[in-house]
């Protein structure tokens, strides 16, 4: 049978859980296709993937900028052609050489495409192409695109995309959801980062009024860099080491709708122990 998509459906019902970048470690890197089987096999709802342009114009699963810790290289891959791509491949967390390629955006979607949510990230580097892309491969209600809120690409959103479940990326305060709620844009919720807990982005009362609006709210457990916390510190890295109600536990309780992590089973497993 056929999966349905309905994605504010399935985040109202249930919290959702986003796995950064698939599921990585050992010898699987992220953004490639087994880090993203790994994920669903390890119960997560949604995939998180960056995308990349090479010089020659095509798009890749990639996190630009990470191209020396990644594939150790000094090149930038948007500088690069689609031969010399071809040609590279991921290193484990050992620094060793893998089998693993830099796969264009087509065959990530084609491979995902009937089986999870998707998380476009970087979308707003590439609007156009990547939105067609979507199109091509009729997994609209699939994906989701999202990015930091600035006017010049609300407009450009409007114009290039506006039928993609979109949600505004949110630091500290919310001064857009109006706006977007008489938009054209289908402005489905807001990614919420905050550093502390008096931020108006945790509050129960914001959340709550989100909630009444229909619309959704995803949190980060996921730590970039430690000195900048994303969720006021309940975080992966508090939970996988035995504290799960200090960090998922909180983002739970809260009532987010998404939570994104880099441990989806562990965050899974718990979510099951708790009757979740």
């Amino acid at each position: 049978m056929e999966k349905k998509f309905d994605f504010l459906k399935d985040a109202r019902s249930r919290t959702m859980i986003v796995a950064h970048r698939g599921s990585n470690t050992g010898n699987i890197p992220c953004n490639t296709l087994a880090s993203f089987d790994a994920a669903i096999n390890d119960g997560a709802d949604m995939i998180e993937l960056d995308v990349e342009r090479s010089l020659d114009g095509t798009l890749y699963c990639f996190h630009g900028g990470n191209e020396f810790p990644h594939l150790q290289i000094r090149d930038r891959l948007c500088n690069l052609t689609d031969d010399h791509i071809r040609h590279l491949r991921f290193y484990n967390e050992d620094l060793v050489k893998t089998t693993h390629p830099i796969y264009t955006l087509d065959e990530v979607f084609e491979h995902l495409k009937g089986r999870c949510y998707i998380n476009v990230d970087k979308f707003v580097l590439n609007m156009g192409p990547i939105a067609e892309c979507i199109r091509r491969h009729n997994i609209q209600e699939q994906c989701l695109v999202k990015f930091d809120v600035k006017q010049p690409l609300l407009e450009e959103l409007e114009q290039t995309a506006p039928e993609l479940p979109f949600m505004a990326v949110l630091t500290e305060k919310d001064e857009y959801t109006d706006w977007l709620l008489n938009s054209r844009i289908n402005y489905v919720g807001a990614e919420v980062c905050f550093a502390t807990e008096d931020s108006q982005l945790c509050q129960p009362e914001y959340i709550q009024d989100m909630h009444s609006k229909g619309l959704i709210l995803w949190a980060n457990s996921i730590v970039f860099n430690y000195m900048r916390q994303l969720a006021a510190g309940h975080s992966d890295d508090i939970s996988v080491v035995g504290r799960e109600d200090e960090g998922w536990g909180w983002l739970l309780d809260r009532g987010y709708d998404l939570i994104q992590t880099d441990w989806p089973l562990h965050l899974r497993t718990y979510m099951n122990r708790r009757g979740l």
